[in-house]
């Protein structure tokens, strides 16, 4: 697909997007990131509004598009589902029009307790909007994936490795937690990475296995660019040499095919408690690559997922990554349905 048809695009996974358009995005967004620190950024937005229909509570996602927004000129309007009739029962079909005739561009986000932590149920219900919406559909985090997330931490290694991010040893390491987490953000990382030429290492306990589905296409893109995909249950071993690592927490295989209510929020948890040594600590940054840097999506779960040691030292760019979602917002609103061309 040529670049140009990148207009009026749904953005629901970075899958679905070619690496061409992703790269593109990326650049562009870059692009915006210089302009705003010049001081001559162009209102790419004006006039524009982006409805974003929240069913699940939001720090940085919230923040930034709606920061994105007003920076290229235009409004991000924030939605609570519960405040909505959409809650007493309104079909999504009817909403996601409605919405169409109002504004230029719809963001959701749905995942966890909106959805019961059911695998795929919230990624469902936002293409049921892209479904019915003629204006492009932003997913703003559901049980699959995460595209912008993914979009601006693709920025940041690249910022970090000076663009040249092909055969970096990329590792996804599991990470414990007493609380529950959805796929999303680790599946999008997975497959960005592999699709970019990225050395992908999905690093985690016996049976926190993700979805198979997302795993064959992680490693039909490592295929196609040459790179390497691989399964550990070993984090040292995983970590040895690492350029990038992601701690993050993720919910069991069962409790997602299963659904929380029905599996036990109580056996979840002591799922979790099991791998109590899965933390991110200075041992394993020493094994890792002189180079290296470590991401997260935040908010990290600081003493469980990372030390205090490993999140606030030099290798750290959570920061470079929570600014980043700006650019990288701002590009994909100016990008599918903005005044840019």
């Amino acid at each position: 697909m040529a670049i140009y048809d990148i207009r009026g695009k749904d953005f629901i996974s970075t899958q679905e997007w070619d690496r061409e358009e992703l790269e593109f995005a990326i650049d562009f967004a870059s692009d915006i990131k210089r302009w705003y620190y010049g001081g001559a950024l162009p209102e790419l937005f004006k006039n524009k509004t982006f409805f974003m229909l929240f069913y699940n509570t939001s720090t940085r996602t919230r923040s930034s598009f709606e920061a994105a927004a007003t920076m290229l000129g235009g409004h991000a309007q924030f939605i609570d589902f519960a405040t909505t009739r959409g809650s007493e029962g309104e079909r999504i079909g009817d909403i996601a029009r409605m919405y169409e005739r109002l504004g230029h561009a719809l963001g959701v986000r749905i995942l966890e307790n909106a959805v019961d932590y059911v695998y795929g149920a919230g990624d469902a219900i936002i293409r049921e909007y892209a479904k019915h919406s003629k204006t492009p559909v932003i997913n703003m985090a559901d049980d699959m994936f995460h595209p912008t997330q993914a979009l601006a931490d693709m920025m940041v290694i690249k910022e970090k490795f000076q663009k040249r991010v092909e055969g970096k040893k990329y590792t996804i390491m599991w990470a414990y937690s007493d609380h529950l987490r959805s796929w999303g953000s680790i599946q999008d990382e997975m497959l960005i990475a592999s699709k970019f030429g990225m050395d992908v290492t999905m690093a985690y306990p016996e049976g926190f296995d993700i979805d198979e589905k997302q795993v064959e296409a992680a490693k039909e893109n490592a295929a196609a660019t040459g790179a390497h995909f691989e399964i550990s249950h070993d984090p040292k071993e995983a970590l040895d040499g690492a350029d990038i690592v992601f701690p993050r927490s993720w919910t069991s295989h069962a409790c997602v095919t299963t659904g929380l209510t029905k599996f036990g929020k109580d056996k979840e948890v002591e799922a979790h408690n099991k791998h109590k040594d899965w933390i991110l600590n200075q041992e394993l940054v020493d094994i890792m690559s002189k180079q290296s840097i470590i991401t997260h999506v935040l908010p990290v779960l600081r003493g469980q997922e990372a030390t205090d040691e490993v999140m606030d030292g030099p290798h750290s760019v959570i920061l470079d990554q929570a600014e980043n979602l700006l650019y990288a917002r701002a590009s994909v609103l100016a990008l599918l349905a903005g005044n840019s061309r």
